[in-house]
């Protein structure tokens, strides 16, 4: 499929759109590795299933994307781009992979972009990512990069985040991708970075599991640092939310103090939106709380509606 790349506006007026109905849901984590638009090619799908840790996995159709995007009663979704490109020779998924997907449903996909901070370019690449390509956000691994988040290498694209106003989303805690070693994103790690750029929203993805408690201290200490839900659960997320949320916090936690700091992400391919959605509406919790938590808080963290305590 070949498409034409060229600069991007952040279409303010559809945000305005958005972010004025009632209920928007929007899953904050999801990994287009197998989508059929971007796996033409059987040797770029076997190189993604092979470092992705996908083994088992085949390229999906984007149609039936889109009927599980329904199924689950999901308005739009964060696609993310990976690259590891300075080991692997080229990204796992790039860039303008991902511009083209949103390329294809502007009202269903939001793009994120990817960076391997080991390349001397990397500041120029994404800085063209946010500019030309229109991406609205970025994507690291410390663990798949193995470096520790107050690595030198990663302040140039810190920086620019924070002056452009875009989001970072973290991988956080045990990484399923091979060659990740999880000590590179144990929470605790991303303290300095929450210190150093104050102004710059980032979301420690997966709840930073095992260590949630960190999290929980980072997401109640700094304003602009937030966690999502795509986490290893065992049995069902029903059960796992319920666990995590009421049992092992207190239960006040996320009705009282982290309602405006937890956004649904659902990790997919590697776990079912649907299920994920499911779990998160079946916890004992008031309405509004739900609602900021399945799309209200990500629409702050993108930078489409003011921070409440702005």
């Amino acid at each position: 499929m070949s498409v034409v790349i060229h600069a991007y506006d952040d279409h303010p007026h559809e945000q305005q759109h958005l972010s004025s109905r009632k209920k928007m849901v929007i899953d904050i984590h999801a990994h287009p590795v197998i989508y059929g638009a971007i796996c033409q090619d059987k040797e770029t799908v076997a190189f993604r299933k092979q470092n992705f840790g996908l083994y088992k996995s085949s390229p999906t159709p984007m149609e039936q994307i889109f009927r599980v995007l329904d199924h689950a009663g999901v308005d739009k979704t964060v696609l993310l781009a990976e690259d590891y490109s300075s080991r692997m020779g080229k990204p796992l998924v790039s860039n303008q992979e991902v511009r083209s997907l949103v390329d294809l449903a502007p009202e269903r996909f939001i793009g994120f972009a990817s960076v391997d901070p080991r390349n001397e370019s990397a500041a120029d690449e994404l800085r063209y990512a946010f500019q030309e390509l229109g991406l609205s956000g970025l994507k690291l691994n410390p663990s798949h990069l193995q470096m520790r988040p107050d690595d030198e290498r990663l302040k140039p694209l810190y920086q620019l985040c924070q002056e452009l106003g875009k989001p970072i989303l973290f991988h956080a805690g045990m990484s399923w991708e091979p060659d990740s070693p999880s000590k590179y994103a144990r929470p605790i790690l991303f303290e300095d970075v929450a210190v150093d750029y104050p102004d710059l929203r980032f979301c420690l993805a997966h709840l930073g599991w095992p260590w949630i408690d960190e999290t929980v201290m980072l997401l109640l200490k700094y304003r602009h640092v937030y966690a999502d839900t795509a986490t290893v659960y065992m049995g069902s997320p029903k059960d796992y939310y319920r666990q995590i949320f009421m049992d092992h916090m207190d239960p006040g936690w996320l009705q009282n103090n982290l309602f405006s700091k937890i956004m649904y992400g659902s990790n997919y391919p590697r776990f079912r939106q649907e299920r994920v959605k499911a779990g998160l509406e079946a916890l004992p919790i008031r309405d509004d709380v739900k609602r900021a938590v399945l799309g209200e808080n990500a629409q702050v963290f993108l930078g489409w509606k003011e921070d409440r305590y702005d």
